[in-house]
């Protein structure tokens, strides 16, 4: 029964698989409606180290405000509910290559020609012709030869309008965006998140990707052209379970 069990666990799950997908066939990926992202529950507020609380100076007659560049508005985001735009501009190329070899002969043998007198009874205990000084041999060898190489070249442009989510005890904010793109029946999904210095904002409102810390950058897609990039459900599961 628990055999039976492991073995209708895997299909159910290829038959809730392909369910879905037939429940929207003929139709095109459908699209996330805009909600806010603290609302999500797997979203969690953000805690990083921050240094001790300060006071601000304070100087009179001043017009001068703590945090300002400007004696005018400063349009750039500062509080929860602002937009800024991130610009991600990834042009990453690596290349890897390694090579592992490795060897190994062992040799072990034992004898006992003598032992408490015992040896006179060995042709009572063991078969005929038994040598007690090579009563075990072994032998082995084994080897290892590897090599490995990785290619990679990828170039992402984008630029996406982020939320600031939370304003963190020491003035840095923490950004959430998600856009969605459909052309046809392909839909392309990018969600982007960090931490970023209000000082890091130019002063159009934009920052750099590479200026986000804790940057979590997600750029894919959905739909009848991914579908046909992904291996079927059933090669994914022989390629989990199977040993060899």
């Amino acid at each position: 029964m628990r055999r039976l069990l492991m073995l209708m666990t895997p299909l159910a799950m290829m038959a809730c698989s392909g369910a879905e997908r037939l429940s929207r066939l003929g139709d095109p990926p459908e699209m996330a409606s805009v909600t806010n992202p603290t609302a999500d529950p797997r979203w969690r507020p953000v805690s990083m180290p921050m240094p001790n609380p300060q006071d601000p100076p304070l100087a009179n007659n001043s017009l001068w405000r703590p945090g300002s560049r400007t004696f005018l508005r400063d349009q750039r985001a500062a509080t929860v509910g602002d937009l800024v735009t991130v610009l991600v501009s990834v042009a990453d190329e690596a290349e890897l290559e390694n090579s592992t070899v490795r060897g190994r002969n062992n040799s072990e043998g034992m004898g006992i020609p003598q032992m408490l007198g015992l040896q006179a009874s060995y042709p009572r205990l063991f078969p005929a012709g038994i040598d007690p000084s090579r009563l075990v041999e072994a032998n082995s060898t084994s080897g290892v030869n590897g090599n490995g190489q990785i290619r990679r070249n990828e170039t992402v442009m984008l630029r996406v309008a982020a939320t600031v989510t939370q304003v963190l005890p020491n003035g840095n904010l923490v950004l959430m965006g998600r856009q969605q793109m459909r052309v046809n029946s392909e839909l392309r999904d990018l969600t982007i998140g960090g931490v970023i210095r209000p000082q890091d904002i130019g002063s159009d409102n934009t920052i750099r990707h590479d200026r986000l810390a804790e940057a979590r950058i997600s750029y894919g897609g959905r739909g009848t052209i991914s579908d046909v990039q992904r291996p079927r459900t059933g090669q994914e599961l022989l390629d989990i379970i199977l040993p060899f």
